[in-house]
């Protein structure tokens, strides 16, 4: 099998649909990826700064609440912190509009759906009133400028983001020897939380060749990042274990505490080969099949040593794999792309996706969080479940059932003809008892949730 663009709209990008040509080959998929960013330009989402400005402000305002000298200025600074609140939150909710209106409008739905996956990859949640909204500006940030770069520069932009800091509880972290830990005269521990996750999760994967000593050792270099809302991310030198550290063999610092010696060590961790087996077998995975075929593996993470990360060439072999485009259905949509690739194939334009945050609660975020993603909060660091099986439950399929049924009509009150739009969602592949259902449903509402609840479009 070679690159058949239907499929690789499915498969690889957001969908079909009826105005957007997808790219006619491997080269042309490339292409979009490695040019202009226009589905980002078209719906902005910021970087982390307006949100540490919004805390920051948030935290002014709660300070206000303990020094008012009256019970009136005490509850008009209540009122003024909740207002605060409610914008940050609202900015949040308008973010995640803004990212469903990529994936719907959008030529490049591969650089979307790369985006997602290397988010997920590195995941990041707002545990903490210090980054709960800043989950989509870390991603705008941290990711997706580097989804068609070098792995070790999305690497070094993540272990230095204030939201990945904070989620790992990094900002705690002190050298035992530091001169901060000196003059407080207290040890205040190293976290090897952060340490073990970037080694694990991020970089060589749970089965990799580091012990309890690396995750020891990469955790005293780790120390010295910090943040703090005033000042955003800074190395922090005085708080940074002393001395040179050891990871698989490989020894980093013995001068001053440098961030330098950080990136070095993530630099040589790039280029070991269990990282290069674990980032193939996550592409595979998560594209592909749940249990990829072993050549494809073999071929990614070549691709990936051979190059030292550069992910273009991996994405590559991805596409042009034989592998990668056999017959047959492929992984469940996780519920994102189940949503996405569904506004993508329904035609809207940009005013039909609600601007309220009860109405986008209504249509998008509440029925993610039936299907099983409760967006921006996965249950822990190594994101959502892959397996087809996590997202085909009863109470789960019973939600993208109901979705199906009642989500276009609200989006949309004149929908496609049914008879056309199997062709518009499915392409070719639609099967004959799908047409002959759609053709024979009474009203078109009824018509466009039957196919898009159906096997076909569940499935890439």
């Amino acid at each position: 099998m070679r690159f058949d663009p239907q499929r690789a709209a499915i498969r690889f990008g957001c969908g079909l649909s009826p105005k957007i040509a997808p790219p006619s080959s491997v080269a042309a998929t490339l292409a979009l990826l490695q040019g202009a960013d226009n589905a980002a330009a078209d719906f902005p989402i910021p970087g982390f700064e307006q949100t540490r400005t919004a805390l920051l402000e948030i935290r002014q305002a709660r300070r206000g609440i303990r020094k008012a000298p009256t019970d009136a200025e005490r509850d008009a600074a209540r009122k003024y912190q909740r207002q605060l609140r409610r914008k940050l939150r609202a900015d949040a909710v308008g973010w995640f509009r803004q990212g469903l209106l990529r994936r719907a409008f959008t030529e490049d739905g591969f650089r979307e759906r790369l985006t997602f996956f290397w988010a997920d990859h590195f995941t990041a949640k707002g545990d903490s009133a210090r980054s709960r909204d800043g989950v989509m500006p870390y991603v705008e940030e941290a990711i997706r400028p580097h989804v068609a770069g070098r792995f070790a520069d999305m690497l070094k932009s993540v272990v230095t983001h204030p939201v990945m800091l904070d989620y790992l509880d990094q900002i705690r972290s002190v050298g035992p020897n530091s001169d901060f830990a000196q003059k407080r005269q207290r040890n205040e521990g190293v976290n090897e939380n952060f340490a073990r996750e970037l080694l694990e999760l991020h970089i060589m994967g749970a089965d990799g060749p580091h012990t309890q000593a690396d995750i020891r050792q990469m955790a005293k270099l780790l120390t010295g990042l910090h943040f703090d809302l005033k000042r955003g991310f800074t190395f922090r030198g005085e708080r940074a274990e002393p001395g040179a550290e050891t990871v698989l063999g490989q020894s980093y610092g013995g001068g001053p505490p440098r961030l330098a010696d950080i990136f070095d060590a993530l630099e040589h961790l790039v280029r070991h080969p269990a990282t290069a087996r674990h980032i193939a077998r996550k592409l595979a995975v998560h594209f592909v099949s749940d249990t990829p075929d072993t050549d494809l593996l073999a071929d990614l993470a070549a691709a990936f040593t051979q190059t030292e990360g550069d992910l273009i060439a991996v994405y590559e072999v991805l596409l042009s794999h034989p592998a990668a485009w056999r017959d047959g259905p492929g992984n469940v949509k996780q519920p994102i792309d189940f949503i996405g690739s569904s506004l993508r194939a329904l035609d809207l334009v940009p005013r039909h996706v609600p601007t309220g945050v009860r109405a986008l609660r209504r249509v998008a975020l509440g029925p993610l969080t039936l299907m099983g993603q409760d967006w921006t909060n996965p249950v822990g660091p190594d994101g959502w479940p892959e397996a087809d099986a996590d997202w085909i439950t009863p109470q789960r399929m019973a939600a993208r059932i109901h979705w199906a049924m009642s989500a276009p009509f609200l989006l949309r009150r004149v929908l496609p003809d049914p008879r056309d739009f199997v062709q518009v969602a499915l392409g070719g592949a639609g099967r004959d008892d799908l047409i002959f259902a759609a053709r024979a449903a009474e009203t078109r509402a009824e018509g466009i949730g039957i196919i898009l609840a159906s096997p076909q479009f569940q499935r890439t």
